[in-house]
């Protein structure tokens, strides 16, 4: 009797999607997993990371990695961001980065918009990603 309400419970946690594992053995929450079906209901071949205690799903493009979205555990909306051809950040950016990070590459870059729609660059260098305003002012390291 108790395997059968074990078995009972158990599936019904994975029907429901409460207890959910990514393709990389990732285990994704369900409120999380809903935050984005009601956010990017078109999203396809979702790839899941965790970051930074949230969760970040990527899709799209040839590299799957298009779209990036971060949501918090709880299946809050932190931020996206888009990828773009590194020649389209701001001149500003590349000046910081010139004298800043002498000799340095942008190896990848984005259209970052956050929770409260503020709109900003990431510019990813030596693996980590140095955060800009619309402007292409240095705001931080990420």
């Amino acid at each position: 009797m108790k395997k059968i309400i074990l078995l009972t419970i158990t599936a019904a946690l994975l029907g429901t999607g409460a207890i959910a594992k990514a393709t990389n053995g990732l285990e994704v929450p369900a409120a999380v997993k809903q935050g984005l079906a009601k956010k990017y209901p078109n999203a396809k071949k979702v790839t899941w990371e965790k970051e930074k205690g949230n969760y970040e799903a990527n899709w799209g493009g040839k590299s799957g990695e298009d779209t990036s979205v971060t949501f918090t555990p709880t299946g809050e909306f932190v931020e996206e961001v888009d990828a773009m051809p590194i020649n389209q950040l701001p001149a500003a950016v590349f000046e910081y980065i010139k004298t800043n990070y002498k000799g340095a590459k942008v190896k990848e870059a984005g259209r970052v918009t956050n929770a409260a729609g503020k709109k900003m660059f990431e510019a990813e260098i030596k693996g980590k990603d140095l955060i800009f305003d619309e402007n292409g002012k240095f705001l931080k390291v990420d």
